[in-house]
């Protein structure tokens, strides 16, 4: 129903900044278009792709392309999704903007913004394998509704590492969590062996959050703050 999933957009006021701290965790840019008239970066992982936009936007925006966006609009709208807006002029680049029941943003483009990286070039950052973007939830079951009926499949919750419910797609998994966990989006990676990665990042001087998501070890788990304000969630991984 959404279409393919494209980057998480991440509002900034530096791009620079945030660029050069992505790239210090090990993050490579890929090539950007003239979709849009403010600077504008995407760097990746090899898994997740971050949109830096440096302007006022929602942040994160969950992105995705669905070609022929006017007829989209309306099975959209037949399947239960108000757009709060609506950008379908031929000034710009086409798109539609809507809300899930926590406020969280989903934007819908009809065409990309940037080339994507050769598979050769793929490589996980210091901050290990990405696993999914954790929203804060109020209502677990409107929420599900919501994001089930935009193409996502719910498993069932789990209470480790941290209690939440994982939803999967194609090409981006979900994962929601109470606020009493943690009150903002995490985007939650699986590192081998975090401790000695906290010994790399403190010696790179990265900050490093002491509000770890409620019950996790800071021996065993991490939180990075980018400087625009996104939370990184490093996890140990299993076995």
């Amino acid at each position: 129903m959404f279409g393919r999933f494209l980057e998480l957009g991440i509002a900034t006021p530096d791009i620079a900044a945030s660029v050069e701290f992505f790239e210090r965790l090990g993050f490579s840019q890929l090539i950007t278009g003239d979709a849009w008239p403010h600077r504008y970066g995407v760097l990746s992982d090899g898994r997740v792709h971050l949109g830096l936009h440096e302007r006022r936007m929602p942040s994160p925006t969950l992105t995705f392309v669905l070609p022929d966006l006017l007829r989209a609009q309306q099975r959209l709208r037949a399947a239960e999704f108000e757009p709060e807006l609506v950008q379908l002029g031929s000034e710009s680049l086409h798109q539609l903007r809507l809300r899930d029941p926590a406020g969280h943003t989903v934007t819908l483009l009809e065409a990309r913004t940037y080339s994507p990286a050769p598979a050769a070039a793929a490589a996980e950052s210091s901050c290990g394998y990405f696993v999914h973007l954790s929203l804060p939830q109020d209502d677990f079951e409107r929420a599900r509704e919501f994001w089930e009926r935009g193409g996502f499949v719910a498993l069932p919750e789990l209470d480790e590492p941290y209690p939440h419910l994982p939803l999967t797609s194609d090409h981006l998994d979900l994962a929601f969590h109470q606020r009493r966990t943690f009150d903002a989006p995490m985007l939650v990676f699986e590192c081998a062996d975090v401790p000695r990665q906290l010994v790399r990042w403190r010696e790179q001087a990265l900050a490093l959050s002491q509000d770890l998501p409620r019950g996790l070890d800071r021996r065993h788990h991490a939180l990075i703050e980018t400087p625009e304000g996104t939370a990184l969630l490093v996890l140990q991984a299993p076995g």
